[in-house]
């Protein structure tokens, strides 16, 4: 059960985390004018995650029934769903998060902008599942709020990546080096997002700087998260270096996007499992 929990939780996070990031990179990158054929597919993209999305949502409560209930059985009776929705943090978050998730497929039938607003609530809902929802009061609404931060700056980048793949895919019609110019002035502002939310998630949950033991359990995925952004640092600094003419190496420069993506959506894979993961508090 708790390997299955994982796996949701990886496809739930990941499929959110790229429908924000494309919904808010798109027009930054491209700004408003039409892109027929690009938003064609990112659309079709769309539409494809939102179902995966409100499936493994649903998914994810029917898991947690189970494991809150001790057995499988109890995640088929409506009653024992309905416990967990109206009884516990979770299911009360989880239930908004769920019609948040509805509206959003039924808002992909309009044009892209009515995507936005069920898109903001999708992640902000998502951020006090977990770790988030360890403190109460004013302390563990400030770290719901970093959480929120947190998401959204781990969104922006992946979804911005996925864009960047598809205009790489058929670069003709779009001038390159100023796109990847935009993608890389914000990507400053991303990074430093992700260090400080991170760096505080990490204070306030361990009382720590770092957690130890080093290499073992929590500290040792948050290693593994650690060094999986840092190469996707890396390569984004490379492809930063390597920006003049960049029309001349297209292949290249989609296979390091590409690569940069994929070791995005492992660190996304390690945080799924950080979030089943006690983090070691220290004693007061």
């Amino acid at each position: 059960m708790a390997t299955l929990l994982v796996l949701c939780r990886f496809l739930h996070f990941i499929v959110v985390l790229l429908m924000f990031g494309a919904c808010v990179f798109r027009p930054w990158l491209l700004g408003a004018e039409p892109q027929p054929a690009l938003d064609r597919r990112l659309l079709r993209i769309t539409r494809a995650l939102a179902w995966v999305g409100l499936f493994s949502g649903v998914a994810w409560l029917l898991l947690i029934t189970a494991s809150m209930a001790g057995s499988w059985d109890a995640a088929l009776q409506p009653a024992t769903v309905q416990l967990v929705l109206g009884k516990t943090f979770f299911g009360q978050v989880w239930a908004w998060h769920l019609l948040f998730n509805l509206l959003l497929v039924l808002a992909l039938i309009k044009p892209w902008p009515a995507l936005r607003l069920p898109l903001i609530a999708l992640l902000v809902t998502l951020a006090p599942v977990g770790h988030g929802a360890m403190l109460d009061g004013i302390s563990g609404q400030l770290l719901i709020l970093n959480q929120v931060v947190h998401l959204a700056c781990v969104g922006t980048w992946l979804g911005g990546l996925l864009v960047l793949v598809l205009i790489l895919r058929q670069p003709q019609g779009h001038r390159l080096e100023p796109i990847l110019r935009r993608f890389s002035g914000v990507g400053y502002g991303l990074v430093v997002g992700l260090l400080v939310t991170g760096l505080i998630n990490v204070r306030v949950l361990t009382g720590q700087l770092w957690p130890t033991p080093l290499f073992s359990g929590f500290a040792l995925i948050l290693l593994i998260k650690v060094m999986l952004v840092l190469g996707m640092l890396a390569l984004a600094l490379l492809n930063r270096l390597r920006i003049e003419r960049c029309e001349e190496r297209v292949g290249s420069l989609r296979a390091s996007v590409m690569l940069e993506w994929a070791l995005g959506i492992g660190a996304v894979a390690a945080v799924s499992l950080l979030g089943t993961l006690p983090p070691m508090v220290m004693a007061g």
